[in-house]
């Protein structure tokens, strides 16, 4: 595979809150884990409001103060015991399977880079039956307190040159993915399904929509739709 004019947009999915439809588990999980540390619970428009990525800046805007490395060990690890269990019962965003299948019967490329821990991500990706759509599928390795920037270089690199990275597009529902998008010279598109207001996420200066359609269609559209 070689270059944008024969192969169309290549699309960098995200994960959690994009193509896993997965928001209902996150803010039980985050109640749940908020009761056994202390916390207030948080309403859905609330966590929207707040998140953020690097998470640990998310407690700080929830506490006035950053975690200690201590604190930060013990929220992390509470919230994905909680968030694991409900997992199993969360499905796939609306439309992602057809459109992921529509996407590769065209002869287009995507991938999907997850800040969801990787010998956790591709059990899930497999049992929803999507593997076979992409061309790599990476979750995060490493420490849980960072952003998806170098991830998505690492991602990249792993594409050993089946696209480039001016003909790319992230599309995700965190600011974060915009900024990752950026640090690799690719583009964004963000959702609005997720884990980020809308107001949140027009903060990135990227396109932002309501439906995974409308997403990939935004993406091909800022590059063209190839052929």
């Amino acid at each position: 595979m070689g270059t944008h004019a024969a192969h169309g947009t290549h699309i960098v999915w995200d994960w959690n809150g994009t193509l896993f439809h997965d928001i209902d588990a996150v803010i039980e999980a985050t109640n749940a884990s908020f009761a056994e540390i202390g916390l207030a619970p948080i309403t859905l428009a609330r966590y929207r409001e707040l998140y953020c990525v690097p998470v640990p800046r998310f407690y700080e805007r929830l506490m006035g103060r950053l975690p200690t490395d201590e604190e930060w060990e013990t929220m992390d690890e509470t919230f994905h015991r909680h968030y694991w269990l409900r997992a199993e019962t969360a499905g796939l965003t609306e439309g992602a399977r057809q459109l992921l299948a529509d996407r590769q019967d065209a002869g287009l490329t995507q991938s999907l880079c997850s800040l969801a821990p990787h010998d956790r991500l591709l059990p899930i990706v497999r049992i929803h039956g999507i593997e076979q759509h992409f061309i790599r599928v990476d979750g995060r390795v490493g420490p849980s307190d960072t952003g998806k920037a170098a991830h998505m270089v690492r991602h990249l690199a792993g594409l050993d040159g089946a696209v480039v990275p001016d003909c790319v597009v992230v599309i995700g529902d965190a600011v974060d993915d915009a900024v990752a998008a950026a640090h690799v010279g690719a583009r964004a598109v963000l959702y609005t399904g997720g884990s980020h207001s809308r107001a949140s996420l027009e903060t990135a200066g990227v396109p932002v929509v309501d439906s995974l359609a409308e997403a990939v269609e935004a993406a091909e559209d800022l590059y063209g739709r190839g052929t």
